[in-house]
């Protein structure tokens, strides 16, 4: 597959970074109907009708985001740009994952090569966390979270030791989680 060769063919597909979503169509929103009392009148018949004002696409994105710890643990591995897109945090098996922010659930599986049994909460339209090598999933897509609930139980899927791999990704590119944990 190839979207750059046809974006139009794959409207619901998202490639952020190394990882591709599929999204579920999106619907159009139904027009909001114009309030007549609250449109100025003119005195003058000549007068210009006003110009609409461009629509701007929907941003939902705070000037930052303050994240809560995934886990509990040493950091046993940093963010290396182009080597470790994320943290790695050490752990026992079993131990509690948790939203680092309220979010969305778009991806729960183990379908993406290198990072086990993984979530990916969407936060806004800008930050996404992935949580990777977990033991069990929790939620499943589609699930709202809360920061602080548990969404899986750390493990070693698709590594060599029992550690929580945690990115945060604003806009699709992979940046130092440290940057925002709290």
């Amino acid at each position: 597959w190839n979207k750059a060769e046809n974006p139009n063919f794959y409207p619901n597909v998202t490639e952020i970074g190394d990882l591709i979503l599929i999204k579920p169509p999106v619907s159009a929103k139904a027009a909001k109907p114009v309030d007549k009392k609250s449109t100025p009148s003119s005195d003058k018949a000549d007068a210009p009708a006003p110009t609409p004002e461009p629509t701007k696409p929907e941003v939902v994105a705070e000037p930052g985001i303050r994240l809560s710890w995934p886990a509990q643990g040493k950091v046993v591995e940093e963010f290396s740009e182009g080597k470790n897109k994320g943290i790695d945090i050490a752990g026992k098996l079993g131990e509690p994952v948790q939203a680092s922010a309220d979010g969305k659930v778009v991806y729960a599986g183990n379908s993406l090569r290198g990072y086990g049994n993984l979530v990916i909460v969407k936060h806004d339209n800008t930050y996404l966390t992935a949580y990777a090598y977990n033991k069990s999933l929790l939620v499943k897509e589609g699930d709202s979270v809360r920061k602080g609930q548990k969404i899986a139980e750390m493990g070693d899927t698709d590594t060599n030791a029992v550690k929580l791999h945690f990115e945060v990704r604003v806009n699709g590119k992979p940046v130092n989680p440290m940057q925002f944990l709290q």
